[in-house]
């Protein structure tokens, strides 16, 4: 029997932009999903099929993955666990295949969210029906959201994970949506879920207390002890609602680093080198500075000033450095400019433009294609209301049919 592995699934771009005040454009959240498959990420919850501001954005990444590139990562909607939903999803994102359905299991939701409209017994009943409809409309992978899995009551859970696993889910996902779990209840409860149901688990923290990289890694751990595959889900910088969910570097480097999880087999496809410039994007496009203090990502991650850890560090990096920061992508100098810029903007004319693009080492077949290429930047930064990066006007240029699609609503 194969050992099992551990697998993350990056919900940036579904939870990540549920944070109160901040939010991404359909152009970030592409980039985000082109920086994910480059880091080796499994799966990105890439957005929700049901919305429909999101639909052109959702096609146009789907027509990405078919043309390769994005690829191998799996893009995988969230919607409710609802028949309507379903139909809907599939209605305006008729090619998507991987998708999480979601529904509370807590006695307190059901009974107070649920205001009677539902019960424990229809609860999985409203699951198990669009999970075989999901299948039947051509989903190829379900998983399916135990809303308020630490606070629900653990035989209650156990019949409605092994519910979802006959009408055929992939995955159990394990919310801890309050974050009130502790690495000592998650690895218990996890463990005994994984050990009655038989199913690989998501799990997915926050941070109400602090607690959201240790309970991932606790309750991921539980999973493997328990012989099934474990789906830990990140934000990129711990974006996510009210305090975050687990961040995506700190979860790396706990499995890669931590005590003991060194005996854990981490998806070998994970390119850490990738963290340095995924952090910096996303800290752009949030507008959403990076803490000093950040682990590995921040500006004092590898900073000593102390006589006696500056010491130690010239003699052996080893002495107070637990991993390196080459192995994050940093090292390399920056450049920045502090003479002439010409930039890229919504009011640019050609000649600007095509400077802009020649120092990108761009180029254009004729004029036509250049003016396009420039119409389509021009909506680019009224879409994204901030100067473009370089990657940004890169994939313009190589995707412009793409592009197009991801900048058009109709609302």
């Amino acid at each position: 029997m194969a050992k099992p592995k551990i697998y993350l699934i990056d919900v940036t771009n579904r939870d990540g932009v549920q944070t109160s005040r901040i939010c991404l454009s359909k152009l970030e959240k592409t980039m985000i999903n082109l920086y994910l498959n480059e880091m080796g990420i499994f799966q990105s919850e890439f957005g929700f099929p049901v919305t429909r501001h999101e639909t052109n954005y959702l096609n146009a990444n789907l027509e990405l993955a078919k043309a390769g590139a994005l690829s191998p990562i799996r893009l995988e909607g969230w919607i409710r666990a609802t028949k309507e939903d379903v139909r809907t999803a599939f209605k305006l994102v008729p090619q998507i295949k991987h998708l999480n359905l979601s529904i509370s299991t807590s006695d307190q939701m059901i009974v107070h969210k649920f205001k009677g409209k539902l019960d424990h017994k229809s609860v999985i009943n409203e699951m198990t029906e669009a999970v075989k409809d999901a299948y039947k409309l051509g989903a190829e992978s379900i998983g399916v959201n135990a809303e308020d899995a630490s606070r629900t009551r653990m035989d209650y859970l156990i019949e409605f994970s092994l519910a979802a696993k006959d009408a055929g889910a992939k995955r159990i996902r394990y919310c801890d949506t309050l974050g009130c779990d502790s690495p000592f209840t998650i690895y218990e409860r996890i463990k005994l879920l994984a050990e009655a149901a038989g199913i690989p688990l998501e799990i997915h923290c926050h941070n109400d207390l602090g607690l959201v990289v240790a309970n991932s890694i606790a309750g991921a751990k539980a999973a493997n002890d328990a012989g099934v595959d474990a789906y830990i889900n990140t934000c990129v910088n711990g974006m996510g609602e009210r305090a975050g969910n687990a961040d995506l570097v700190s979860v790396i480097l706990a499995l890669k680093y931590a005590g003991s999880m060194q005996d854990y087999q981490l998806d070998e496809q994970i390119n850490l080198k990738m963290a340095w410039k995924i952090c910096k994007y996303a800290s752009y496009a949030f507008s959403v500075p990076i803490p000093i203090n950040q682990p590995g990502i921040g500006a004092n991650a590898f900073a000593h000033e102390s006589g006696i850890h500056a010491d130690g560090a010239l003699k052996d990096r080893r002495n107070y450095e637990l991993y390196d920061f080459e192995e994050l992508g940093r090292g390399e100098p920056e450049i920045i400019e502090t003479g002439r810029k010409i930039t890229a903007g919504e009011y640019s004319g050609i000649k600007g433009f095509r400077n802009v693009y020649e120092k990108l080492e761009v180029a254009f077949v004729d004029d036509a294609e250049a003016a396009r290429v420039l119409e389509l930047v021009r909506y680019a930064n009224v879409h994204n209301q901030k100067p473009l990066v370089d990657d940004e006007l890169k994939f313009i240029a190589q995707h412009p049919d793409i592009a197009h699609k991801i900048f058009t609503m109709n609302p």
